[in-house]
């Protein structure tokens, strides 16, 4: 099975610059991407033989998250049950017969960590959200939880220490989450690899320089990973701020 996951920064502009060559070309059985920045009748989008669940926020043009799946779910759930984190379709759980998908577009703290406090409360709650899952079934998480895990997830660790996606609690919240029952698909296949990253900023040349953070994930629960074939990041796709980044399961 082939899972993708892109945060797109806006379907609209991205389908303008490459989205449905590389949807097409990938064939996935589950396509999620994360900041749609949409309501759903503000497109209409022909994806034969895909099923499509979105969730958008509450704000227009703003957050959203979106799955596309050749396999019908035997449920869908947008958000967590929690008003305080429902109002921006950054959740979305399609529950099939072997596992849960949770596609997730993570809150971001802010310039001057301005939402920590929220960003904390955050992870705290979707981690109980997960671990509520996962005594029922295995989850596969995918989406931009912007956080870079550790320093060799991002190119500049020491200057970017109290930057939102790389403070010490951040971290260790993901550090939490993994060890609550959950892997980093990337880091169990490749623990060492570097300049592996799927964020770029637009300022300074950042991507042609490839001074980049990974921060978008496929975390899975443990008892999944001996079938996992293949976590993949596609650097090379643009028309985003984010590459895609994929799992090969099952």
């Amino acid at each position: 099975m082939k899972l993708l996951s892109w945060n797109v920064n806006g379907l609209r502009a991205c389908l303008t610059k490459g989205f449905m060559n590389f949807f097409t070309a990938m064939d996935a059985d589950i396509f999620c991407i994360q900041e749609t920045k949409m309501q759903p009748d503000q497109l209409e989008l022909q994806l034969p033989g895909y099923e499509q669940y979105w969730n958008s926020a509450v704000k227009k043009g703003y957050s959203g998250t979106a799955v596309f799946t050749k396999r019908s779910p035997l449920s869908v759930t947008c958000g967590m049950a929690k008003e305080e984190h429902d109002q921006e379709g950054r959740l979305l759980t399609a529950e099939f017969n072997d596992f849960y998908l949770v596609n997730v577009y993570t809150p971001n703290s802010k310039r001057e960590l301005l939402r920590l406090d929220y960003r904390m409360q955050w992870e705290d709650d979707f981690r109980a959200y997960l671990l509520q899952l996962n005594e029922k079934k295995p989850v596969i998480v995918c989406g931009d939880l912007n956080v870079a895990h550790q320093e060799i997830d991002i190119k500049n660790p020491q200057s970017n220490r109290r930057n939102a996606g790389f403070t010490d609690e951040e971290r260790n919240k993901m550090t939490i989450l993994l060890q609550s029952g959950f892997n980093d698909s990337f880091r169990y296949l490749y623990p060492d690899k570097t300049e592996a990253y799927t964020w770029w900023s637009y300022m300074m040349n950042a991507r042609a320089r490839n001074v980049g953070w990974r921060i978008d994930y496929f975390l899975i629960s443990k008892s999944l990973c001996s079938q996992v074939k293949d976590s993949v990041i596609y650097q090379d796709i643009l028309g985003s701020d984010h590459c895609p980044v994929g799992l090969d399961i099952f």
